[in-house]
């Protein structure tokens, strides 16, 4: 009686021991495509309106490092903080600002999802402006609110965490 016992016992204590094996195992593998391939970001203030909305939770690729113009990226700006803002310029572009519209290689940009005229603002950046290697220039929607590349300069590719994959416009920072 007392083996039978016993025997039932290291079975379940081998069963528990592989349970928690496979659980570890899937932490890790949640912890690596959260770190290695997804990331998500909460959208601070106006700057992307009518695009995204202040609150609204993105989820970025990061394995995706084939930027184009338009894409709509996660970028970390140099006071160290990170903005959810539109490329607009890559490297060899030559971008300049002028009758509340952006110029890119000397012909105007259409940009239909933008709010507001787009002005110079005071900071790094001169116009026209042209790009070097590795160089991006990011700007928010809404060019009249939105602290872009005009005011912190351009970005590196290193800078930029991800592409915007998905974003979650019903799930607001003020209502979680």
């Amino acid at each position: 009686m007392k083996k039978k016992l016993h025997g039932r016992y290291d079975g379940m204590k081998y069963g528990w021991l592989k349970d928690t094996k496979k659980f570890i195992l899937l932490l890790v593998a949640v912890y690596l495509a959260l770190r290695l391939v997804v990331g998500f970001s909460f959208v601070k203030g106006d700057s992307m309106e009518p695009t995204l909305h202040s609150g609204e939770l993105v989820m970025y690729l990061r394995l995706d490092r084939d930027y184009q113009k338009g894409d709509v990226v996660s970028v970390r700006i140099p006071s160290g903080e990170y903005y959810v803002k539109r490329i607009i310029a890559l490297e060899g572009d030559t971008i300049d600002l002028r009758d509340g519209r952006v110029y890119l290689n000397e012909e105007p940009l259409e940009e239909p999802y933008i709010m507001g005229e787009t002005e110079e603002q005071a900071g790094a950046v001169r116009y026209p402006f042209r790009l070097q290697k590795g160089q991006i220039f990011v700007m928010g929607d809404n060019r009249e609110v939105s602290m872009d590349s005009r005011s912190f300069g351009v970005v590196g590719r290193g800078q930029i965490k991800g592409k915007l994959w998905f974003r979650a416009g019903w799930l607001y920072a003020d209502g979680i």
